[in-house]
């Protein structure tokens, strides 16, 4: 069994002059990511190992979290501004020593891939988080694999 973990990147500011790819976190989404990586860790979600976008807002998500969780951590650029294929790419290049992996990306890609492996239609808030439950041994096997959600947390709807 696998889990992947898609996490939106938390609540961004959009300063003038800034490019889409430079928007910093806001306050309230440093204290929104802050919350719930420990609101994840708090309720024994596991995670060993990270993915992020290298967009600043999703790469700070990510570092934010890893303070919670003390991970090794990459950036694919294949988490900006993704497609559903972008997504798939990404964990089949993941290693099977992983079994707990978070992923963290942007709307509406993070959204589409969330709900064309899941039942469950819903749109990611900003810090959003679902978890997955993959029927395989392998990454490699991730398309044929059962896919089970596990949970869906809001920032706003969490209590730490």
């Amino acid at each position: 069994m696998k889990k992947l973990i898609l996490v939106r990147h938390a609540k961004s500011d959009w300063p003038e002059e800034t490019e889409d790819f430079d928007r910093p976190l806001a306050d309230k989404g440093l204290e929104d990511a802050m919350n719930m990586s420990r609101f994840l860790k708090t309720n024994s979600i596991a995670i060993d190992y990270l993915v992020s976008s290298p967009a600043v807002r999703a790469l700070n998500t990510c570092k934010i979290f890893n303070q919670t969780y003390q991970l090794n951590f990459m950036t694919d650029e294949k988490l900006y501004n993704p497609s559903e294929k972008n997504f798939e790419s990404v964990i089949y290049d993941l290693d099977d020593n992983h079994s707990s992996v978070a992923f963290f990306s942007h709307n509406n890609g993070i959204s589409n891939f969330a709900n064309s492996i899941s039942e469950n239609i819903f749109h990611f808030p900003t810090c959003g988080v679902a978890g997955f439950e993959i029927d395989c041994d392998s990454w490699s096997e991730f398309d044929g694999a059962n896919k089970k959600l596990l949970f869906f947390y809001e920032p706003g709807k969490i209590k730490i």
